[in-house]
């Protein structure tokens, strides 16, 4: 067994070789926390959450960092045109992202720092960068030399002297105009915290590079992050880093964007769709299908009719087992293993499409047996269903779930009482044999929304696909 990855450094899948066998260390480039998150954000801590409970089934000890940047230009603007605090921004949205990630079913961190926590940590990298010659100070920001390291540009695959470094507004000083800031002079009116450079704020890329160092050590395993971030941050995150003496991340995964009309999907273009909207709307096991089937290394084009495939194909999944789970009448558990076929795919660099394919595969088998009424050849493909569905954190009847299919508790209860009073209508219209009256009833309801399905057990409804 060997897990493959694609290192966006090497430009290719490789084998996944542990620091420390046995054990993997991942740091995520986590929530910026200047709005609530849409799916396009969303989208990364599932990616990687698939990730974490995969190597967790391969037998790895995880552990898991997502960061908070808590503290950035943009935190900064909300404040002085809100007029509330930066901090009560920061910690506002920071709760909507946790309650994003807790509503897809993402597994929590092992840790979640806060950049703003990390000050001392941040101060220890500056001085032993400016003491190697690969930073300095200037006005009141240090910056740190690009020239001064070789391996500068590498991730990005760019050329330095055709390089353009994003600048923000005070930023003098600089020896170099692509040099970039580890540490931003104070300004009126704005946060800071005092250095023996003076006081001010940290730079965005620096932040990651000392939470990186502190709880994953000189080395580790993965850093992961979206498309966008590999230059100039994870760039600038590397440089910092290996000039202060680390060997840093061995390998780097990045997923790619969620896009509406072929633009990355963003507050500034105004095209996002928040997540606690959209869970109004579509059930959040569903929103996690519809984000965590594409491979992550895939965009995927949000629009409604996507997502009403999604609800479709995992309707088609949810219908088997709650099929399997009356003719056996009790709940199956998930499978010791999951198929071959579905670990195959998911070792070669996370092919969760193709794994996919394999539960639709296990759930038309399973199917096919419960027409044949073969029980036990049933109840082991949803065995093997619950396996590779818990891997995807998708399993619908996992406790993580167990409110997710209910749209309306309150009114559940009054629906069920007047679609059964239909139903007996429609039983009586084919004991009499009058199959016409019995055929419109079932589709009337179908065409309200609900899907009437006859089961040993007599009929019984769901709500079908919107």
């Amino acid at each position: 067994m060997t897990i493959r990855l694609y290192d966006t450094s090497a430009r290719q899948i490789r084998d996944f070789a542990p620091l420390v066998p046995g054990c993997v260390s991942i740091y995520l480039c986590g929530a910026t926390v200047q709005a609530a998150p849409h799916i396009g954000h969303i989208r990364s801590g599932l990616n990687f959450d698939i990730m974490r409970r995969w190597f967790d089934y391969r037998g790895y000890d995880v552990t898991f960092i997502r960061n908070v940047t808590d503290i950035d230009d943009k935190i900064i603007a909300k404040s002085a045109d809100q007029g509330r605090p930066w901090w009560s921004i920061g910690y506002e949205n920071e709760r909507a992202f946790n309650d994003g990630y807790d509503v897809l079913g993402c597994l929590p961190p092992t840790y979640e720092p806060r950049a703003t926590g990390h000050v001392p940590e941040m101060i220890e990298m500056m001085r032993g960068l400016i003491e190697r010659g690969h930073a300095y100070a200037a006005d009141g920001n240090v910056y740190f030399d690009v020239r001064s390291f070789d391996g500068y540009l590498q991730l990005s695959n760019q050329e330095l002297d055709n390089l353009l470094q994003p600048s923000g507004e005070g930023e003098t000083g600089k020896r170099d105009p692509r040099d970039f800031a580890m540490w931003k002079a104070v300004k009126p009116g704005e946060p800071s915290w005092e250095t023996p450079w003076g006081r001010g704020r940290p730079g965005w890329h620096l932040e990651c590079s000392a939470m990186a160092h502190k709880y994953l050590g000189t080395a580790f395993d993965i850093h992961g992050g979206g498309i966008d971030l590999i230059f100039p941050h994870h760039e600038n995150e590397i440089a910092q880093a290996k000039a202060f003496g680390d060997e840093f991340a061995t390998y780097w995964v990045h997923n790619a964007w969620v896009t509406l009309k072929g633009e990355k999907m963003s507050k500034s273009l105004g095209n996002s769709v928040l997540v606690s909207e959209m869970v109004k709307t579509w059930r959040p096991i569903v929103l996690r299908y519809y984000l965590g089937t594409p491979h992550y290394r895939s965009m995927i084009e949000y629009s409604t009719e996507a997502l009403r495939d999604a609800e479709s194909a995992f309707a088609r999944i949810e219908g088997f087992v709650q099929r399997v789970v009356e003719k056996a009448g009790g709940v199956v558990e998930p499978a010791a293993e999951v198929p071959p076929a579905f670990a195959e795919a998911m070792d070669d660099d996370l092919g969760v499409p193709q794994a996919l394919a394999i539960v639709h595969t296990t759930v038309r088998q399973g199917n096919s047996a419960l027409a044949a009424d073969d029980k036990e050849a049933a109840v082991a493909r949803l065995a093997e269903v619950r396996a590779m569905l818990g891997v995807l954190g998708l399993d619908p009847l996992d406790p993580q779930w167990a409110d997710d299919g209910d749209r309306g508790d309150d009114l559940h209860g009054v629906v069920d009482t007047l679609v059964h009073l239909v139903l007996d209508q429609r039983e009586a219209a084919r004991g009499r044999k009058d199959w016409a009256a019995a055929d419109a009833i079932r589709d009337q309801l179908n065409q309200s929304g609900l899907v009437i399905e006859d089961s040993p057990q007599g009929p019984r409804w769901t709500l079908g696909p919107r």
